[in-house]
């Protein structure tokens, strides 16, 4: 395997993008041209993008699926990206990365054998297939004669000018005005921080039963951090947006919407308190509390956890785990969200799991390995950061749908307790679903009122035993519009969240005399 650098605009640094930072790629300047290359032939896409025909493919397939194999698959990728980060009025990182190469997985039973490369020959991609297929001990897997290349069922972010043909010209008029927006908002604000990233990903995965799919994945995201001053006391905070769109994404709206967030979050904290410790109703406020539901209650539910009887929910599917407005789901097919997709990364078609129907366990969610370990289909769910990682069970767009209360509702109900609104960051411990995590914007709820605002906030909880003290859900449910990044094993992918309000009836706050 070889690797150098591409391209380098800048300096570079770490920026707050997400998408993998190293810049490389292999093969010399012809493998950038492959990974470049428009598409040219509508049949055989690969072939323009990637260098390929199908009979290389065939041959690395033979060669994977030699000595046996449940599941074998080829995941080809080629990806650009570009960042820019803007601070105190001119640009001081940029950078730009291209990287190209195949994932080969042989899968048998419930082991797996995986190797990438990143030099595209046939000679490479046969040695390469020849380590993942070193732990089958079967009789051999005939490749297939012939592919038939299909597209998804569904393009669910198509954009209208690709993101390689987008010049810096046009992205820095954009981040230069998010900027003067936020100066503009408030006399003392002092610094304005705006880092951009945009990306695309086209990938061809080809399996051991001669199906062969291509998808081509866009993606972009701007980052507004604010910093204000008054009487000496500094404070900083941020908001984002981001989705699987073009250009056109961002509006005059758009962004004085994510401007006006990130500064109504930072002047907020000049009067916010830490509230009193201890235990107390915790109301999660749509959209962002989502984070919640997705760390210390979805990955719980991640067919792999379960299968290894990690998870807490291993022996629960058809059992009641919360109240019978309570029902969440997990969508791939939400148009234009960050954790949305035409098909999975092993060529799944997309779809919308429900996890748990009105308060009962019904699905985990599965890839190819898990489905066939319960018997049933897989759920599209599959995903890998890159080629050089193998799938595993991810979550996409994971949210709760509307219960039948209203937000207003919801909070004259509590005596005494909080209401969170922005979260920073958390622990989960899977398997018990222990977590703990950091409210960096809420209130204070007194007698049913929001009164005054807090920060500096832990919550404490399980996830199963939160999730089954969830006592109203209110009418109001929305996906957060930020750049939501999932890690797993060492694997990160881009997901949505998103939560209806919700009170859970107790849970243990950190505040003030809390010597946590």
């Amino acid at each position: 395997m070889s690797r150098r650098e591409i391209l380098r605009a800048g300096a570079v640094g770490a920026a707050a993008v997400t998408v993998p930072a190293a810049l490389s790629a292999c093969g010399g300047a012809s493998a950038v041209r492959r990974a470049t290359a428009e598409v040219t032939s509508a049949e055989n896409p690969f072939a323009a993008i990637f260098g390929v025909d199908e009979a290389q493919i065939r041959g690395a397939l033979s060669e994977l699926t030699a000595r046996g194999a449940d599941q074998a698959e080829l995941f080809f990728q080629a990806s650009r990206s570009t960042s820019i980060l803007y601070q105190d009025g001119i640009v001081s990182r940029a950078s730009g990365a291209v990287d190209l190469g195949v994932g080969l997985r042989c899968v048998v039973g419930e082991q797996t054998g995986y190797a990438y490369t990143e030099e595209l020959t046939a000679e490479a991609m046969r040695g390469a297939a020849r380590t993942a297929s070193t732990i089958a001990r079967g009789s051999a897997v005939v490749a297939p004669q012939r592919f038939v290349t299909r597209e998804p069922a569904q393009d669910r972010y198509a954009i209208e000018v690709p993101w390689r043909d987008v010049g810096v010209g046009d992205k820095l008029p954009i981040v230069q005005r998010a900027a003067e927006l936020a100066r503009a908002a408030d006399p003392s604000i002092v610094k304005v921080d705006v880092s951009w990233a945009d990306a695309e990903s086209r990938v061809l995965i080809a399996d051991m039963h001669g199906r062969m799919v291509f998808d081509e994945r866009p993606m972009t995201r701007l980052y507004v951090t604010v910093t204000a001053e008054r009487g000496g006391e500094r404070q900083t905070n941020r908001a984002n947006i981001a989705a699987r769109r073009g250009l056109d994404f961002y509006t005059e709206a758009a962004l004085a919407e994510v401007v006006q967030q990130a500064v109504d979050r930072t002047m907020i904290l000049f009067e916010a308190r830490r509230p009193p410790a201890g235990e107390m109703p915790v109301v999660l406020a749509a959209g962002a509390s989502g984070i919640l539901l997705h760390e210390a209650i979805g990955h719980g539910m991640e067919a792999d956890f379960n299968r290894k009887r990690i998870s807490i929910y291993a022996d629960m599917i058809g059992r009641q785990v919360a109240e019978p407005f309570v029902t969440i789901v997990d969508d791939g097919t939400l148009e234009h969200e960050r954790g949305a997709l035409n098909v999975d990364d092993e060529g799944q078609d997309a779809e919308r799991t429900v996890l748990v129907d009105r308060g009962r366990l019904v699905s985990y969610l599965h890839d190819g390995i898990s489905s066939r370990t319960y018997g049933t289909g897989a759920t599209g769910s599959g995903r890998r950061q890159s080629f050089r990682h193998p799938p595993m069970p991810r979550m996409r767009c994971t949210t709760m749908e509307n219960g039948p209360h209203t937000r207003d509702e919801i909070i004259g109900s509590v005596r005494r307790g909080i209401l969170a609104e922005t979260f920073t960051n958390g622990q989960v411990e899977i398997g018990a679903g222990d977590y703990t995590f950091y409210i960096k914007n809420g209130y204070l709820i007194e007698d049913g009122r929001l009164t005054a605002p807090i920060k500096d906030v832990n919550i404490i909880g399980t996830g199963p035993e939160t999730l089954r003290r969830i006592s109203m859900v209110a009418d109001d449910s929305r996906l957060d519009t930020g750049g939501w990044t999932c890690g797993k094993r060492g694997q990160s992918v881009p997901v949505s969240i998103g939560i209806p309000t919700v009170l859970v009836s107790q849970l243990t706050v950190g505040g003030e005399g809390d010597a946590a």
